[in-house]
């Protein structure tokens, strides 16, 4: 389906216009123009852009880049691999390998965002989406019943230096009209807020900060989790991460959970400094050795924005608060949701029913609605520091409970068959309600 012969005799600029070209938006934009229809990406930067993140990506990911004909091969440039997860805490050290499962790859990756991103932009880019960035998504435009049918926008020219290359003029607005908007612009989401549709407070919200170090530590072939964040005598709800980039750097970060009154009263890059000021000193995080400064962003856990579709405005990703609450990951259901969701719409599309796109918001809870109830139970328990002590003193020793934990904060299972963990993992997923 072209534009010429999908929109342009319906006063539409494109089939669906996808607001953000991060993974999520990346992903649903190149699912859609696979299936022939006439997709529209805004993105407010230009390529390629930092994101703050951790860059390392688990099998779920590693997944849905391989759905998206994304070179992974040990060959392929830019990848660093990883076999698992190494966890440190409570005086334990253990390396767990990836579960080998017929569901997912048994590897994961790490890839600085900084081109991250950009790769997967592009490869919607050829599979037919147009991509539009320095184009800043202003808010939504609703027909008489309140539908969106298209966004306002303005176009950023490059930034040349100057402060005023940057301020708005009205002339630089610009109106784009679709059957379907998708709100794939993070976890503040302009265009979500545009339409009403507020964070809810119930569910668990993360901070992560990060750096990069110049480090002999930067290829490492395991993820490695420091469970043990302490401000002074006190254990936090968090991790620390070491990710090697394989370029001479590693991504070192932490995480938190608003679960403790901790998440609001912490200085991040303080306890980043303080917890790497404890590290060897080879291992090279220390300020001169830093190659950027400290960035932090927020992680919407649970799906803190509902309903996933409303009014003609899909929300995938962090605009929905996809992120899994048992661990932070957030790409790989960035990409996931956007594959789900262009199934859907372009059944809806084809079939002009707005009824299938109400379905969406339903099959993503029968997917991930009891784990990540399980998930919000667990950030709960772990807001308690006693709980998060026991945790550590008594678990991580017993190999065999941290290869179920393994697979149950990663989410990685087979969803028939399987193992004996698996079966009581996807278990306690499905007897648990989904809210």
């Amino acid at each position: 389906m072209t534009s010429d012969a999908s929109t342009s005799h319906t006063g539409y600029d494109a089939d669906v216009i996808v607001v953000g070209a991060g993974p999520g938006g990346s992903a649903v934009a190149y699912h859609l123009a696979q299936a022939g229809l006439d997709v529209l990406v805004l993105e407010k930067s230009a390529f390629p852009r930092e994101k703050v993140c951790g860059d390392g990506l688990t099998p779920r990911a590693v997944k849905q880049l391989i759905a998206m004909g994304i070179d992974t091969s040990p060959t392929a440039p830019g990848w660093i691999r990883n076999e698992g997860l190494r966890i440190i805490g409570g005086g334990v050290r253990m390396e767990l390998r990836w579960p080998e499962l017929a569901t997912y790859p048994d590897y994961g990756l790490v890839r600085p965002r900084l081109d991250f991103d950009e790769l997967l932009a592009r490869a919607a880019q050829k599979a037919g989406a147009r991509l539009q960035e320095l184009t800043e998504v202003t808010g939504p435009v609703l027909d008489d019943t309140g539908r969106i049918v298209g966004v306002t926008a303005r176009r950023i020219p490059p930034d040349d230096g100057h402060r005023r290359s940057r301020e708005r003029h009205a002339s630089d607005e610009v109106t784009y009209r679709a059957r379907l908007v998708i709100a794939a612009d993070g976890s503040s989401s302009r265009i979500a807020l545009g339409m009403g549709m507020p964070k809810r407070d119930d569910r668990p919200m993360g901070v992560a900060v990060r750096r990069y170090y110049k480090s002999p530590r930067h290829a490492d072939n395991y993820l490695e989790s420091h469970l043990e964040l302490w401000q002074g005598d006190r254990l936090l709800p968090g991790y620390g991460w070491i990710f090697g980039v394989g370029d001479g750097t590693s991504n070192v970060g932490l995480g938190l959970l608003n679960t403790s009154d901790a998440f609001r009263n912490t200085d991040y890059r303080k306890l980043l400094r303080s917890w790497l000021d404890g590290m060897p000193q080879e291992w090279g995080y220390t300020e001169d050795n830093a190659t950027g400064p400290v960035r932090g962003g927020a992680l919407p856990m649970g799906f803190n924005r509902q309903p996933a579709y409303q009014k003609g405005l899909v929300l995938i990703g962090d605009a929905a608060g996809a992120v899994n609450p048992f661990n932070g990951e957030g790409i790989a259901y960035a990409m996931e949701t956007g594959l789900l969701a262009a199934e859907i719409i372009t059944q809806s599309l084809a079939r002009d029913s707005d009824a299938l796109l109400h379905s969406y918001p339903k099959e993503l809870k029968a997917r991930y609605g009891g784990y990540y109830t399980l998930g919000r139970v667990f950030v709960s328990a772990i807001g308690n520091p006693h709980v998060m002590k026991i945790a550590t003193k008594y678990g991580l020793p017993r190999p065999l409970l941290m290869k179920f934990t393994l697979k149950l904060l990663a989410n990685l299972t087979d969803p028939r068959g399987g193992d004996a963990m698996d079966r009581i993992i996807n278990g306690m997923a499905k007897i648990a309600p989904a809210a």
